[in-house]
């Protein structure tokens, strides 16, 4: 069994520990005093959302300033300017140390940020009247934001930030289709930084009220063990399947996504045992890495978290949490069952089989030995589900019986090997602690990415929404179809650099609006809530996108495969969740719109996975055997017969309360292909005898 839980090389391990800094937000490791700074500010500023959460009652506005505040001042502790010194400074680079310019302005950057708080009432009194030291505090923020966001996430989103800020002033010199009267620069800075429609915005919000607690729980369990159990529990129940190891990684990925909500941190945490497992039974590097790539990328998909967006759906759209998590539901799991499937392809390809049993760890005994993982697990989704308490209050309360167990697991263990407690004790409250620093780092890249895609949300708020829905509506001719096509094309190409929740923000602020509207001109009825899930997917699938792909590079160094063929390879495994999309845009069902009876949903579920599968089947060339170049088109059939039962109705002039008999169309052409391929397997394996 160990032998499966190891890496190749010692390398290996460095590569991902590596890695694992980096995405717990350790870049600089300073000597002496200032070694204890940044994860001092980290654990107060999860003190503090914890105190805000259940005990301290504070205005909203004075949440999001603190909350940035503490994002800034660990951006600036923390990160270096740049990873090599530039003009032969050294200080811009350095990690053993906090130079002093980043001490001067991790200091005028809390300034700005807490501004709006120190002269709360007057700013208040003078709305629209900024004073001079108004606009410095302003300007002084806009500029350090930036470059924190620079810092951490990469330059993608500041540039993004400063053209839309350019378009902002210069409006009236802009060509005919884009011009408009612009604006001032008294009303640019209220609108950003003096109200709660820029930096200060809604997305900001979310992130301090809600996606911390989520974050911070995620840290505890992971920091707790949690993340190794899971995948020695997805490998004892599927290791010993046909390719198990790679299935195994993607329950393991599976499980884990549901809280970390980061398809980066998924690959280090996972990526680190199941890609060596995959390569050890036969899968070339490259496949193993990609199959980690497209379960880690998925795991954003899966509720709870959903790599944050979820929270900020539901304030965009205006509803409880959990309709967020009732419409992410079925194409989540559709999505993670094909890619079950998919790997199964991939090993019947290969000829792959699984682990021996023997060398498995038992099922049982592996469930047992974690069990108490999954109950602050279970905790949180009967409060989010059952319960429907807030997202916040639900979070907290997991966070303590966390806690509760990191306190106990220690010294329970000591007590049963006879050794000292007290020493087991100390380490369970030190397990505490440095979740509490970990849950504040990893939080640095989420609070940043919704402050800077706030002067994008501020400046489409300055009254350039409708003009934007215009130029898209001209863009794309005003047909729909090629607008999603636009929206799916843009979002990848602007997600390859930006984290999912800021390219989530930035493509629903730009085009779900327009999308609704333009659906409407043309007498398509297309929810918010779809318009919305439609950006967050295109989105999670720019990670793996080449030539950028973050997650690839990730899988990559840990597989030592080639970046770009690993990117090309995962988009090829996740092209089964880009048609979901464009699915439940027009399919309401597959969101579970107006769905309120379980039979109908677990039909709508099961035909939505089969047609994912003939999906997989068409794209991956495989289905009991390779496919007949005839056999592609009817996959691809079968897939829209199962996915769009609405529309195969409607061609059929068949009444919509009777579509759901459409699918025994789609799934009568699978029996046949099944058959056929059936025949022709056992032919090719036994042959006619001349």
């Amino acid at each position: 069994m160990d032998n499966y839980l190891i890496n190749d090389t010692d390398s290996d391990f460095e590569i991902a520990d590596k890695l694992a800094e980096e995405e717990a937000g350790i870049h600089r490791k300073p000597d002496g005093w200032a070694a204890y700074v940044i994860p001092g500010i980290a654990v107060m500023w999860s003190l503090f959302q914890l105190a805000i959460a259940r005990w301290v009652t504070l205005n909203s506005t004075h949440t999001r300033a603190i909350h940035l505040t503490f994002a800034l001042l660990i951006v600036f502790l923390n990160y270096p300017a740049f990873k090599k010194s530039l003009f032969g400074i050294k200080a811009l680079a350095t990690t053993k140390r906090i130079p002093l310019i980043d001490w001067i302005l991790a200091g005028l950057a809390s300034w700005s940020a807490l501004y709006l708080i120190l002269h709360y009432e007057s700013i208040s009194a003078r709305v629209g009247q900024p004073i001079t030291m108004d606009l410095v505090a302003g300007m002084t923020l806009v500029v350090l934001l930036l470059e924190a966001a620079r810092r951490v996430i990469g330059p993608a989103l500041p540039v993004i930030a400063l053209i839309f800020t350019a378009y902002a002033f210069f409006g009236p010199h802009m060509p005919d289709l884009i011009a408009h009267k612009g604006t001032s620069l008294n009303r640019y800075m209220g609108q950003m930084t003096m109200s709660t429609e820029g930096i200060y915005g809604i997305p900001l919000d979310v992130s301090a009220k809600i996606v911390f607690l989520f974050v911070l729980f995620g840290a505890m369990l992971e920091r707790a063990g949690g993340g190794h159990y899971f995948i020695r529990l997805a490998l004892s129940l599927l290791g010993g399947f046909k390719g198990g190891p790679a299935k195994a990684a993607i329950l393991g990925s599976g499980l884990t996504g549901m809280v970390s909500g980061s398809s980066i941190a998924n690959i280090v945490t996972t990526g680190t045992f199941t890609i060596p497992m995959m390569k050890k039974v036969g899968y070339p590097a490259t496949k193993a890495a990609a199959i980690e790539v497209a379960a880690s990328t998925d795991g954003q998909l899966a509720p709870p978290i959903m790599g944050a967006a979820a929270f900020i759906i539901a304030e965009y759209v205006n509803v409880p949490y959990v309709e967020v998590v009732k419409a992410a539901a079925i194409p989540a799991f559709a999505s993670y069952a094909a890619l079950f499937y998919i790997s199964h392809i991939e090993a019947s390809k290969l000829g792959l089989q699984g682990i021996p049993r023997k060398e498995l760890p038992p099922i049982f005994a592996t469930f047992i030995s974690g069990i108490h993982y999954l109950i602050p697990l279970s905790f949180l989704i009967y409060e989010l589900v059952v319960m429907r308490h807030s997202p916040e209050l639900a979070a907290f309360n997991a966070i303590w019986i966390m806690a509760l167990i990191m306190l106990v697991q220690e010294p329970i263990k000591a007590f049963r090997n006879r050794e000292p407690v007290v020493p087991s004790l100390l380490a369970g409250v030190k397990n505490i602690i440095s979740a509490l620093a970990m849950g504040g780092r990893n939080m640095v890249a989420v609070a940043l990415a919704t402050a800077a895609a706030g002067i994008i949300v501020g400046v489409v708020a300055l009254g350039l929404g409708g003009l934007i829905t215009q130029v898209i509506d001209t863009i794309s001719m005003g047909n729909i179809h090629l607008m999603l096509v636009i929206t799916a094309l843009a979002s990848l190409l602007i997600g390859m650099g930006l984290p999912t929740t800021a390219t989530y923000i930035v493509m629903a602020s730009l085009t779900a609006p327009a999308i609704v509207t333009i659906a409407h001109a043309q007498n398509f009825l297309v929810l918010p809530m779809a318009a919305h899930l439609f950006c967050f997917y295109f989105g999670i699938l720019a990670d793996d996108t080449p030539p950028v792909g973050l997650a690839a590079y990730a899988a990559a160094a840990i597989a030592k495969s080639p970046p770009i063929q690993t990117g090309i390879q995962g988009f090829m495994y996740d092209i089964r969740t880009a048609i979901l999309p464009f699915m439940f845009i027009f399919n309401s069902d597959l969101i579970l719109h107006n769905v309120t009876r379980w039979s109908q949903g677990i039909l709508i579920f099961v035909m939505a996975c089969l047609g994912n599968f003939a999906f997989a089947s068409a794209t991956q060339g495989w289905f009991l055997t390779r496919n007949k170049a005839w056999e592609i088109p009817l996959f691809l059939a079968i897939t829209f017969i199962l996915m769009r039962p609405d529309q195969i109705a409607r061609w059929l002039g068949m009444p919509q309360d009777q579509r759901y008999w459409t699918y025994l169309i789609g799934l009568a052409l699978l029996g046949l292909l099944a058959l056929s391929q059936k025949q022709r397997l056992s032919t090719a394996t036994h042959p006619r005898p001349e």
